[in-house]
């Protein structure tokens, strides 16, 4: 990546709904060169794709929580599916340690929370134990990866 793809992809991360004619006046570039560069920054999957960022407490979803998964040796791609398919489960992430998975759970109260780890989670193929942390406030989040990439790569 270059100079301007890193501009580009840091105006991106700071505000993905602006129009190529705005995005090219922020880096420096005509309207056609900079849909040239963000395409294939899509292409090499640099930039995987657009979302709108929900409000959780918004959305009635104000008990926010991270819980470790221990499962049994044979369950990995059952309990992967499984996840992939549960609602609750917005990231799932494979650990190194007492773990073997991290959730993050969204519910709507501590009961709602109960609920889903009694009845759901807990019953998700493989599972041998939930250890669940319930977040009380988020300092930060979406933290901007660009500038963190870019000051960080590594020089021949």
């Amino acid at each position: 990546m270059d100079r301007l793809d890193w501009k580009i992809v840091d105006a991106l991360e700071q505000d993905g709904r602006q129009s190529f004619a705005e995005l090219g006046e922020t880096v420096g570039l005509s309207k056609s060169p900079c849909w040239t560069r963000v395409r294939s920054l899509e292409e090499k999957g640099v930039i995987r794709g657009y979302a709108a960022q929900l409000d959780p407490a918004a959305l009635g979803l104000a008990v926010q929580s991270f819980v470790e998964v221990r499962i049994g040796l044979d369950a990995h791609t059952d309990f992967e599916a499984a996840v992939m398919a549960h609602p609750a489960v917005v990231e799932c992430h494979t650990t190194a340690g007492d773990s073997d998975y991290m959730l993050k759970i969204f519910a709507r109260s501590v009961d709602h929370l109960d609920e889903l780890l009694r009845y759901d989670l807990s019953k998700l193929p493989g599972v041998h134990r939930l250890a669940t942390v319930v977040c009380l406030k988020t300092i930060k989040q979406q933290g901007r990866l660009a500038e963190w990439a870019r000051t960080t790569e590594q020089r021949p």
